[in-house]
């Protein structure tokens, strides 16, 4: 009769699986990528491009990201579109960054100080925001790339790359509360928009939630 596996050895090699994620998450870099890719599927060039990494770096991250199915891919003509592993991969990120704040001191202080450059900077709430919405007497922008708004937004938002804005403001009506918002209270995006808003002269707050892979969420840096 084969003899079972002891207990021992079964919780070895089952501890050596979960370090295989533990180990992949162990990068900086490769926390950044997986960030872009809750915002939407992205092609190697695209999250070289948003990360500030060489193609090169980005593609051999990704590979550990491969070998642990933290990502997959797919082609898309000449292109290789790569997106989160799992729906399940983005809750992990999403219990990281709560846990990580909680836990970490660093990080709500480096939150606190990011945010005292912006005290004249209005907020609203995402209920308050949603209020104003249903009454209409918001315009609500989604800052963030195209790419990231194609995947998942708001209902109601209104894509506007913070690129774009100089052009979206010459036709933006005067006589209307304007909100923003991009990934979270650490992206700069919704901020610059709203200071650029502010001179002249709109009436203009930002949203400190943001808007990731399908969720809401306060936590993440962009």
């Amino acid at each position: 009769m084969e003899s079972l596996p002891s207990a021992r050895k079964f919780k070895d090699e089952l501890y050596q699986q979960y370090a295989r994620i533990g180990k992949c998450l162990s990068s900086d870099k490769r926390l950044e990528i997986l960030s872009l890719l809750a915002q939407g599927p992205k092609s190697v060039e695209k999250l070289a491009q948003q990360s500030e990494m060489s193609v090169a770096n980005v593609s051999r991250h990704l590979q550990i990201l491969l070998d642990a199915r933290l990502v997959k891919f797919n082609k898309q003509g000449t292109y290789v579109i790569y997106t989160l592993g799992a729906p399940e991969v983005s809750n992990f990120l999403l219990s990281l960054w709560r846990l990580c704040e909680s836990q970490l001191a660093d990080i709500s202080r480096m939150k606190e100080d990011f945010l005292q450059h912006f005290d004249d900077v209005l907020t609203l709430s995402l209920d308050e925001v949603m209020d104003k919405l249903e009454a209409g007497t918001i315009i609500l922008l989604d800052v963030r790339p195209t790419g990231d708004f194609v995947a998942g937004h708001m209902p109601g938002a209104i894509s506007i790359p913070i690129d774009e804005i100089d052009e979206y403001i010459q036709n933006l009506p005067r006589d209307i509360e304007v909100a923003a918002y991009c990934r979270g209270p650490f992206c700069i995006y919704s901020t610059e928009v709203v200071k650029k808003l502010q001179n002249e002269g709109f009436t203009v707050y930002r949203l400190e939630e943001g808007y990731r892979n399908g969720m809401w969420s306060i936590e993440g840096p962009r």
